[in-house]
């Protein structure tokens, strides 16, 4: 039976909050939690049908006169990336482009294979940069799978990112690192209570609140809809476990795509956590013009 009661959640965030404050407490005394090794991979391949510019990519879209996936490669900056992987698609190379462009010493659109940024600069640390490219559009699954031969002999986490949600903060992405670290878990997702939570994938927990599947909504049983926890779709999982799980998913489903989601049921219930944030509209992707101008009055009001 699916957990749907929204006082459950509250209680689970507020029990989160309290252990993460601890936990840093006690990871501020002991030892940097940036020691290990992290890889971002941001989903920037999609097209954006609703942005009614066909031309552009719709990570391309300003907000507030700054593309978005400028936002979240400037968070994976500040998260300590190693590695940053942007992986394009439509109209590619306005995406490559611009990224070449602000930040030094990246790899040009006909360079190939990675350049390391220079050592203390102040905006771009060591993080090292590559393109993945999807050439045909096959789902998050099959977008994460072009990133496997880039992270070849990498042993740390791959941080899952999209790249257009703009407003996902700094604090949210380090509790949701810091769960996942100090726990050794196999996978972490990010979740949050929507109150609309139509057309978003639900967690569903079991009867003592541990994370138990994501269901899709065209999926979803008539209880299962009740749920008001949703998936963003931001996860932290361990290179090996991804790639491994990722070679089983199969496009079996309506849509014939490979979803990231899939992974999930291949890795064991008890490795995987859950980190809940309270801002909603932190996690929203952008998906229509509307969705735009809502997250750049958040931004100026601000």
């Amino acid at each position: 039976m699916p957990i749907t009661d929204t006082n459950f959640i509250e209680q689970m965030k507020a029990k989160q909050s309290e252990q993460l404050a601890e936990l840093k407490n006690k990871l501020d005394k002991t030892e940097d939690f940036r020691d290990y090794e992290l890889a971002v991979v941001i989903l920037a391949a999609g097209l954006g049908k609703r942005m009614k510019k066909p031309d552009k990519p719709k990570v391309m879209f300003e907000v507030n006169g700054k593309p978005m996936i400028q936002y979240v490669v400037e968070l994976a900056l500040k998260v300590n990336a190693h590695r940053i992987i942007p992986i394009v698609g439509h109209h590619r190379e306005q995406v490559i482009s611009f990224l070449t462009k602000i930040i030094p010493e990246l790899p040009s659109p006909t360079e190939g294979g990675s350049h390391e940024t220079p050592h203390g600069s102040e905006d771009v640390s060591n993080a090292v940069f590559d393109f993945a490219i999807q050439e045909e559009q096959l789902g998050t699954g099959h977008a994460v799978m072009q990133t496997e031969k880039l992270l070849t002999g990498f042993e740390g986490n791959v941080l899952i990112l999209s790249g257009d949600v703009p407003l996902l903060s700094f604090e949210t992405l380090e509790n949701l690192i810091y769960e996942h670290v100090e726990n050794d878990l196999d996978a972490t997702l990010l979740t949050t209570a929507f109150k609309d939570p139509a057309g978003y994938g639900r967690i569903v927990r079991d009867a003592n609140g541990n994370f138990s599947k994501i269901v899709e909504h065209k999926d979803a049983t008539k209880e299962e809809k009740k749920i008001k926890e949703i998936n963003p779709a931001i996860y932290i999982v361990k290179s090996k476990v991804l790639f491994d799980t990722l070679k089983k998913i199969t496009p079996d489903n309506n849509q014939k795509e490979y979803y990231l989601t899939d992974i999930f049921r291949f890795i064991p219930k008890e490795r995987v956590g859950t980190v809940i944030t309270e801002d909603e509209l932190e996690v929203t992707g952008v998906n229509s013009l509307e969705q735009l101008k809502e997250i750049e009055k958040h931004l100026r009001s601000k």
